[in-house]
């Protein structure tokens, strides 16, 4: 298969991208230092990506922000930020997609365990991450010519582990390895509307 990923340079990217690239042909897309660029929040970057990377079976999405902040100082901008990017990114990517993939495409957006379980300064992003599941679901209906979508939920992971573990207070912690399959599981297998969820 041929397949984008889009945030392939970053932690969570970068693994998928390594375990992907033993058997498919993967192509990294990120804002900038790729010879594939994308700007999630500019719907005009997003089809430009495809139509520069033709003849695609797949495309994963691990890029996408979010504001953390207590809640007493998350303005409405702020919430807008993640609103913008990792929602909207990733509901314009979807978008697109149904437009430049193969017949028998798949489409795989990222979320996260916040959307379940979420922990404190969280509000913006566990709100975008659950809107993120209930979009996918609801997708599924509807599309057409064997395309699927599905989410990968993940806790944290371990490569982010020693930066964050302090937010997340007696999560479990997910091996890259662990959270990579769940990956390959929604682009090789035949799920479709489905979130995967790796939390342990």
């Amino acid at each position: 298969m041929k397949i984008i990923v889009i945030g392939g340079n970053g932690t969570i990217g970068k693994k998928v991208v390594s375990v992907l690239s033993k058997k498919h042909e993967v192509i990294v897309a990120s804002r900038k230092d790729t010879s594939l660029t994308v700007n999630l929040e500019d719907e005009n970057s997003i089809h430009n990506m495809f139509k520069q990377a033709t003849n695609i079976d797949a495309v994963i999405c691990t890029a996408g922000e979010a504001r953390w902040a207590p809640f007493s100082e998350l303005s409405e901008s702020d919430y807008y930020i993640g609103i913008r990017s990792k929602l909207m990114g990733q509901v314009n990517l979807a978008r697109a997609a149904t437009k430049y993939l193969n017949p028998g495409g798949s489409i795989t957006l990222t979320t996260g365990i916040l959307a379940d379980d979420p922990v404190v300064q969280t509000a913006s992003a566990a709100m975008v991450n659950g809107a993120i599941h209930s979009f996918v679901k609801a997708v599924a209906l509807e599309l057409e010519n064997g395309l699927r979508i599905n989410a990968v939920s993940s806790g944290l992971v371990a490569d982010a582990a020693e930066k964050y573990e302090d937010y997340f207070p007696g999560h479990n912690v997910i091996s890259m390895d662990k959270m990579a399959t769940a990956y390959v599981k929604s682009v090789a297998g035949k799920i479709n509307g489905q979130i995967i969820r790796v939390y342990e």
